[in-house]
């Protein structure tokens, strides 16, 4: 089932001078947004009434199956704000000028080092991967949220992997 996003934009149109945003269980709300409702002192519901709450990762119609018979195969335990130093981003979308410098630029504020890039074009589509060395200090979950956020389902889609997971992933 695809996930819809609400974005700082989306709560602005939906609250229109409200207290409360009603949303699918399902959404997936930008950090944007969660900082927003917060100032704003806006509550996001989910349509039981329930105060919302981040949804369980979609890990695939293969997940169950695959733990069964990969028990000795684990996820890698982790905090989402551990301290981490590098990272795998991807960034999936149509092509417009433009796009390579606003997530660069955001990799930039997190005082991000690119090591690699690599990208390819498809009638007007492009996927990129971007290898990231993040300076001592900064926080997995912190620098996932903000990068996130770029874009938009119309547009492009930005993901953010802990370099750990990713090697883990294609160990195989």
């Amino acid at each position: 089932m695809a996930r819809r996003f609400l974005t700082s934009d989306d709560l602005r149109r939906m609250a229109a001078g409200g207290k409360e945003v009603v949303v699918d269980e399902e959404t997936i709300v930008t950090a944007a947004a969660m900082e927003l409702a917060r100032a704003h002192g806006i509550a996001i519901l989910t349509g039981r009434g329930a105060q919302w709450s981040e949804p369980r990762p979609d890990r695939g119609p293969d997940a169950e199956r695959a733990q069964r018979m990969l028990p000795h195969l684990p996820e890698p335990a982790g905090d989402p704000d551990e301290v981490v130093t590098g990272v795998v981003v991807t960034a999936v979308g149509r092509n417009r000028p433009g796009i390579l410098a606003e997530i660069t630029a955001s990799l930039a504020a997190a005082q991000g080092s690119v090591h690699d890039i690599s990208q390819k074009m498809v009638e007007g589509y492009f996927h990129m991967v971007i290898t990231v060395e993040l300076p001592p200090g900064t926080t997995f979950g912190a620098v996932k949220r903000h990068m996130e956020c770029l874009g938009g389902p119309e547009d492009y889609v930005v993901r953010v992997m802990h370099e750990r997971l990713f090697r883990f992933m294609h160990r195989i």
